[in-house]
């Protein structure tokens, strides 16, 4: 961690962090303006959260990451560019889900390029588990949306299978997704682009 970023956490942390809780939040007493709110799991060095943040107005965004670098890095591109509809916990998302995201809470989920675990004995350490997929429908408001981005071929088909295994969710295209206009590329993404390593894209909507 940069001391930048050290210096980011101490003195904006207070601003635009908000600490883990065991009750769900209420996002009125939060934002300052009332919207629909998506959180993003994993956001790394937060460079498609806040430009996702800053181009789409009309929703407010949490930003859940356990990585001390990349949130003092978002924490200054919150500050420097004046995004007020966009805060950050640092906790684990899985526990963020179960305490302070209320049933129904969300319009959408943003998870892009979470770790793949490629080890075969480790993916049972993916995200994209049945059980977790379960609880993220959970907390999916009528209408809402799933979007998932991996460069890891087995790894999105795994997932579309765990997805169109969820009765809660239905798949927004025939197979996999288009990249939304709306979502810029990814340091990760880039590097894929690079390696020819192609990117695979899911949206899914609660029923």
């Amino acid at each position: 961690m940069t001391e930048a970023q050290r210096r980011a956490i101490e003195e904006l942390g207070p601003l635009y962090t908000l600490p883990f809780d065991d009750k769900p939040l209420k996002p009125s007493g939060i934002f300052p303006e009332p919207k629909p709110l998506i959180l993003e799991i994993g956001f790394g060095m937060g460079l498609a959260t806040w430009q996702i943040a800053l181009g789409r107005p009309e929703f407010n965004y949490l930003g859940v990451e356990v990585h001390s670098p990349g949130v003092g890095r978002l924490l200054m591109e919150i500050r420097d560019r004046g995004i007020s509809n966009l805060k950050i916990i640092q906790h684990d998302a899985v526990e963020v889900l179960q305490a302070m995201i209320a049933p129904g809470g969300l319009a959408g989920l943003h998870i892009f390029y979470p770790d793949p675990w490629p080890k075969k004995r480790h993916h049972k350490r993916r995200l994209m588990r049945p059980a977790l997929v379960d609880l993220m429908a959970s907390r999916l408001a009528p209408g809402a949306y799933l979007y998932f981005v991996t460069d890891i071929e087995d790894y999105a088909n795994q997932t579309m299978e765990v997805l169109g295994a969820c009765g809660a969710l239905k798949n927004a295209y025939e197979a996999f997704a288009p990249k939304m206009e709306w979502r810029p590329r990814t340091k990760f993404e880039g590097r894929a682009m690079k390696e020819s390593r192609p990117c695979f894209e899911l949206f899914f909507v609660k029923a």
